[in-house]
């Protein structure tokens, strides 16, 4: 074989005409393509959203009061506040809340506080390794308004009981998996989406605490948060809600307008009320496993003295199909 055979075949087989005319055929279809692909995620995204949010009479138990709202709202205030002072990222507060959420729907906590603490810092903690880069240890996690401090060991595995109940699926699906397509949807110039997307977070974060948005589901509130931070653009503002419908297949009218309504209402009354700081004592709590051995560590006695000691002898408490804690 020759010296010119063997770069014959490097030689490009294209039409020089073709590559120099300044057409690109291909470069619509392939956008148009892109767009298909990506409206067609966002459908499953919506289709199976609700295999990662509790059962649908959740409310209802806080509403009869079979569940303690107060002590939710503050576990979830304390996972904000935390959130805030790390510099954790939106989405891992809000995971945190969906697995506190998800785990209180299956499983039913004590009446005491601690637990409500303790299943509040391993919902963090597992949020935080999911999408943090760098995670803070199991104490330093607690050093923000915390009532209770728990040993490590103690955290871990109240994480293996979380991950048991939640059957190990953490990558849930939250309203930021929706934001930033909806605020496409409602702004295809594209000069606001970076202001709709940061003010939608902040909206879905302020409201994360009130037990009402618990009968919506993920698209429902991204849509009904986009919305709600257009109403501060005047170009944008006068969009008709109900139309947001049409952003994408699966998407109800009536939950989106519900969720805009209730979301519009507490905007208006979080603005018009004053942030007060609480500061809550803190109370070193250090839970000893049952062992063998009869004999006690004499040492546990010269904690610091900033901190009252109280022990529990259960570690963690294990619980029956019915709901009952033993």
């Amino acid at each position: 074989m020759s010296f010119s055979d063997c770069l014959s075949d490097l030689l490009c087989g294209e039409d020089s005409s073709d590559i120099f005319s300044g057409e690109s055929p291909g470069c619509s279809t392939d956008l148009e393509s892109h767009d298909f692909e990506e409206e067609s995620s966002i459908a499953s995204f919506i289709e199976d959203e609700r295999n990662f949010v509790p059962g649908f009479d959740y409310l209802s138990r806080f509403q009869s009061q079979s569940l303690d709202a107060s002590a939710r709202e503050e576990s979830v205030a304390w996972i904000l506040k935390v959130q805030a002072y790390c510099g954790f990222q939106p989405l891992t507060a809000y995971l945190s809340v969906n697995y506190l959420d998800r785990f209180l729907y299956s499983r039913r906590l004590p009446t005491d506080g601690w637990p409500w603490q303790l299943l509040s810092v391993a919902c963090l903690s597992l949020a935080a390794k999911m999408e943090e880069p760098l995670v803070p240890s199991l104490l330093d996690l607690q050093v923000e308004g915390a009532r209770y401090i728990f040993e490590p060991r103690t955290v871990r595995r109240m994480e293996l009981l979380v991950l048991s109940v939640l059957d190990w699926r953490l990558r849930s699906i939250t309203p930021f998996s929706f934001t930033g397509f909806f605020a496409c949807k409602l702004d295809p110039t594209g000069d606001y989406i970076g202001f709709l997307i940061s003010r939608a977070t902040e909206i879905i974060l302020s409201n994360i605490k009130e037990a009402s948005f618990l009968k919506y589901r993920p698209s429902s509130i991204a849509a009904a948060a986009i919305l709600c931070a257009a109403s501060d653009i005047p170009n944008l503002s006068l969009f008709n809600p109900e139309h947001a419908e049409s952003w994408c297949d699966g998407l109800s009218k009536d939950k989106i307008i519900g969720c805009y309504r209730l979301m519009q209402d507490l905007v208006l009354d979080n603005s018009q009320r004053k942030p007060t700081k609480v500061l809550l004592p803190q109370l070193r709590v250090t839970i000893r496993a049952r062992t063998r051995s009869s004999g006690s560590d004499s040492s546990s006695s010269s904690s610091s003295s900033s901190y009252k000691r109280r022990k529990l002898n259960n570690c963690l408490w294990a619980v029956d199909d019915k709901g009952s804690s033993k």
